[in-house]
């Protein structure tokens, strides 16, 4: 993806950012800034299109009588937006899924006013039991976008959510909290995401038996994860695969399609042990 183009319109930008030290910036982080914001600039135009919850596919009747949706190999695939966003952000990843994979799609919103991440992992435990009803799947692939990834985790590992949840696919989510934006702190969902906080806390204890298998991207450019590390889930009990992602930021994760092929190959994967490849290098 080339975005040398609109790098001169950035510089100012970055000067003001990082006094006296724009010599050290490498290029990688400037394409990856003109990128973030080429990202943001096209998400505010597509931002509304995803405040309603997404219209439901006409169920279609099986051979028993009962009335089901009709569904490709593979489970469903659900996708969880991040903090303050909704299901717009996964347009492109949406039609890369449907288009490359063999699950069925669906994206979910949790309302902007959400002030708890214990209290949306239940509400996403409901919405899970419903998509699994329709479909007539025991169990649902879930790809979650930083906030998203972190209210998935908790209902895998608190509320019995790995009954359901096959893999849950986390991109820039704070496993072990972030620092960023100390200003955004009169969220309480915020203070929930910062290290140290109860959600994080609970979130470490030992999760034995847990039958989730757990990927996660992390980005060499995020600025959203303080440190970068914290985007890495290290947890003695989980099933867990890191992958690296490098050049891209933390709003390109859902939307860069090298990503959504590493997503693609998480989810063809036939058996647990099979692994996505170890990094993602994004020209």
């Amino acid at each position: 993806m080339k975005v040398t183009g609109v790098l001169p319109l950035f510089l100012p930008f970055c000067r003001r950012l990082w006094p006296g030290r724009l010599a050290g910036i490498s290029v990688a982080l400037l394409k990856a800034t003109a990128l973030e914001a080429v990202i943001l600039a096209g998400h505010l135009l597509l931002y509304p299109t995803g405040l309603t919850q997404e219209r439901r596919a006409p169920a279609l009747p099986a051979r028993d009588g009962t009335a089901q949706l009709p569904v490709r190999s593979g489970p469903p695939v659900v996708l969880l937006h991040g903090f303050i966003d909704n299901r717009s952000v996964f347009l492109l990843l949406r039609r890369n899924l449907a288009q490359h994979g063999g699950q069925r799609v669906i994206s979910l919103n949790y309302s902007p006013l959400t002030c708890d991440i214990r209290t949306a992992a239940e509400l996403l435990g409901r919405h899970i039991e419903e998509i699994c009803e329709r479909t007539g799947s025991d169990q649902v692939d879930i790809v979650g976008h930083s906030l998203g990834g972190l209210i998935a985790r908790y209902y895998v590992q608190c509320l019995g959510g790995d009954l359901r949840v096959r893999i849950l696919v986390t991109l820039g989510t704070p496993h072990s909290g972030t620092s960023a934006a100390p200003l955004a702190n009169a969220h309480p969902i915020v203070r929930q995401m910062r290290p140290g906080s109860g959600v994080i806390e609970q979130l470490a204890r030992p999760a034995p038996g847990c039958r989730t298998r757990f990927i996660s991207f992390w980005s060499d450019l995020d600025s959203v994860m303080v440190p970068l590390q914290t985007a890495c889930l290290e947890h003695p009990d989980l099933d867990v695969q890191n992958v690296r992602v490098t050049g891209i930021g933390h709003l390109a994760l859902p939307v860069h399609p090298a990503v959504a092929a590493g997503i693609r190959e998480v989810l063809d994967s036939p058996s647990p042990g099979d692994r996505v490849a170890g990094g993602l290098t994004v020209a």
